[in-house]
């Protein structure tokens, strides 16, 4: 082991947060004079300046506190409980988007010195490889310590995001001084063997940071153009007429058919684990046999027989860890399909498609169970929108059910006002259909028959048998909406008056009884609160976490597809607001995406879609990750290259355009 250690390192950067912060604090106030567009910043940025050095280095001075690294790997946090909500919504989400403006910028900054930090980090660790969460200086902390500093003052979020936009350039040439100051220590200290660098083939590991520019968007190679250039190419080798020559089943290219050039390019996909490798070799037989009776096989890329093998290889390409409990139940239920496929006596397309519609079911219900918490959380909330709605409803039924009914005034407010808020609150929580609500609205139903006149004695009898489960009912309501027991007790008591005149061979009410008229409500005199309001209040309510780390790397980013952003980011283009709405359709129960959500880059799987489209539940490798958020939230992702469908150029694609590619190439 070198001489230096962590500590050291980690001291060193604790001597320099002063240089660093007041450097980070003129750069910040000469970038807001030097830019026009920042003037309407420098208002919000006059009231945090005073306290910006300190609240930036107390941040900073906590995340970076001296950890002992060498027997464990560092742990992230633990995330929130399984059944617990924490909404993203639009506001946060922008937040995400400057935390990842911030470290886009710092890494195109500093690539040659993170690089080195992390051989050394990974090297104290003895890990096979650099990873950026090993990393306890990496950038994603100081973007943290950042938007701590430009949230001291209750900016607005386009303020505040302004200001993250604006400090990213000078935080990035500060954190290059240090980071430059640390890899000068390293090298005094004679750890070479530790820094063996790769600068000059850096590869940009951070594309799913889609700051970067977007790649140009091209028609992508078809099976279809793919078959028909190979056999052309040929037909015209051979001297015939392309356009006459019929077809043949197996198309050649270099002396091999097609198809097995195409299973093996599918077969060395790098982004494939051993096991799933294995699992799509097995198929390989099926697939022969069934290209021998359907010659459209080469020529539908949406055939049953690629759409079985993109999807298999999307969710298999998920997991990290051949050995991770998920993917072997995954590998375990293939293992039973696949002699539907393989031992069938006749092969057709459909029962591929059979296969498929199993395959979906399968992870839409093995993603279902594991979050069945937060699906009913987020289940809950999609219902409160309808609370407004359905208390009005309510409202409109028991006024009607309850006319001429011998009510008391404070029963008869009561039944009109807070009884439809005991069964609205049922019908949120467990859904409209729910027992909780039948029960509730069957209470007013034996409440109403509970005050009818009673001559015989032996009705008389029956009815006090009745009363302890009607009283239990109308305080269990009453608790399940919070009313005090200051409301409810001289609702309670009238009632009991009431029954006991009917107890006494009495009416409930004296004859000529009239109600005051002040008993006799226009309306329960609150406003239900409206959806957004409902939101809202959630939100506020919501536990504030902030992430201990900011970056992700359980997948190579670099191999995902760039989001095209372009066609996402202009609000006000009908073509770009088609293009949102057709990317958020394809948002499914069962799909891979990678996304950048509340500072930290997350694998997870689609769980759940609710009824409206606005709300969305995401849950990662790890069970307990877990994302739920809103439609806006997701498009404001979208919008900024923060999050892609991991399966979006899928594996028959790749492979498709590497032939492709080889012709191109004059290869075969």
């Amino acid at each position: 082991m070198p001489a230096i250690t962590l500590n050291d390192i980690l001291e060193e950067a604790h001597a320099q947060l002063p240089g660093l912060s007041r450097a980070l604090l003129n750069s910040i106030q000469d970038e807001l004079k030097a830019k026009p567009q920042h003037f309407l910043l420098q208002d919000p940025w006059r009231r945090l300046q005073h306290s910006f050095m300190a609240d930036f280095e107390s941040s900073l001075r906590t995340l970076l506190a001296p950890r002992n690294i060498s027997d464990a790997p560092l742990q992230a946090p633990s995330l929130a409980s399984l059944n617990s909500l924490s909404l993203v919504d639009e506001r946060q989400a922008l937040q995400d988007v400057a935390i990842a403006h911030v470290i886009t910028t710092v890494e195109q900054h500093c690539l040659p010195e993170l690089h080195q930090l992390g051989n050394f980090f990974a090297a104290l660790r003895g890990t096979a490889r650099a990873r950026k969460n090993d990393n306890p200086l990496r950038p994603g902390l100081f973007a943290q310590a950042l938007l701590a500093a430009f949230s001291s003052f209750d900016f607005d979020a386009e303020r505040r995001y302004g200001l993250m936009q604006a400090a990213a350039t000078p935080l990035a040439e500060g954190l290059h001084r240090l980071y430059a100051q640390l890899c000068a220590k390293l090298r005094a200290a004679e750890v070479g063997d530790l820094l063996i660098s790769h600068a000059s083939n850096i590869q940009d590991k951070n594309a799913d940071l889609r700051f970067i520019e977007a790649r140009r968007i091209t028609e992508p190679a078809t099976l279809d153009g793919l078959a028909r250039r190979v056999h052309q190419r040929n037909t015209q080798a051979a001297g015939l007429d392309g356009s006459a020559a019929a077809e043949p089943v197996f198309i050649k290219v270099g002396g091999r058919d097609l198809l097995s050039r195409l299973y093996e390019q599918i077969l060395a996909d790098p982004r494939l684990l051993p096991p799933l490798k294995a699992l799509l070799a097995r198929l390989q037989v099926a697939v022969v046999r069934l290209s021998r009776t359907d010659t459209s096989l080469l020529h539908r890329q949406d055939h049953p027989t690629w759409r079985l093998l993109n999807r298999v290889a999307a969710h298999g390409m998920a997991f990290e860890r051949p050995d991770d409990e998920a993917l072997q139940t995954f590998l375990q239920f293939m293992d039973r399909e696949l002699p539907l496929l393989i031992d069938s006596p006749t092969i057709s397309a459909a029962l591929f498609q059979t296969v498929l519609d199993h395959v979906d079911a399968h992870i839409s219900t093995q993603v279902q169970q594991r979050s069945k918490g937060s699906v009913q959380a987020l289940a809950s909330l999609e219902r409160e929108q309808s609370r407004s709605e359905w208390l009005q409803l309510l409202n409109e039924q028991i006024r009607a059910q309850i006319v001429g009914a011998p009510l008391g005034p404070r029963l008869l407010l009561f039944l009109q006002t807070q009884w439809p808020k005991v069964i609205t609150q049922a019908m949120v929580t467990h859904g409209p259909e729910a027992e909780p609500v039948a029960a509730w609205i069957e209470w007013v139903d034996r409440l109403l028959d509970s005050l009818r006149e009673l001559p015989a004695e032996a009705d008389r009898i029956a009815l006090r048998q009745k009363l302890p489960a009607l009283v239990d009912g109308f305080r269990k309501g009453c608790d399940s909406i919070g009313l005090a027991q200051s409301a409810s007790d001289p609702v309670l008591q009238e009632l009991m008056q009431l029954h006991g005149r009917i107890l006494r061979g009495l009416p409930a009410l004296p004859p000529g009884y009239k109600l005051p008229p002040q008993a006799v409500p226009q309306g329960d005199g609150h406003q239900a609160p409206t959806p957004e309001a409902q939101l809202t209040r959630l939100l506020e309510e919501r536990e504030s976490r902030q992430p201990d780390h900011w970056t992700n790397t359980k997948v190579d980013r670099g191999q995902l597809p760039t989001v095209p952003v372009q066609l996402y980011d202009q609000p006000a283009s009908a073509l770009a607001k088609a293009a949102v709405a057709a990317w958020m359709e394809g948002l499914q129960v069962g799909n891979w995406y990678h996304l950048f959500s509340q500072g930290e880059w997350l694998t997870a799987q689609v769980a759940w879609v609710s009824e409206s489209k606005q709300f969305y539940l995401l849950v990662g490798q790890d069970p307990e990750e877990r994302r739920s958020l809103t439609r806006g939230a997701i498009e404001k992702l979208l919008a900024n290259g923060l999050i892609t469908i991991l399966d979006e150029s899928s594996l028959v694609q790749r492979a498709v355009d590497t032939l492709m590619q080889d012709l191109d190439e004059g290869g075969g």
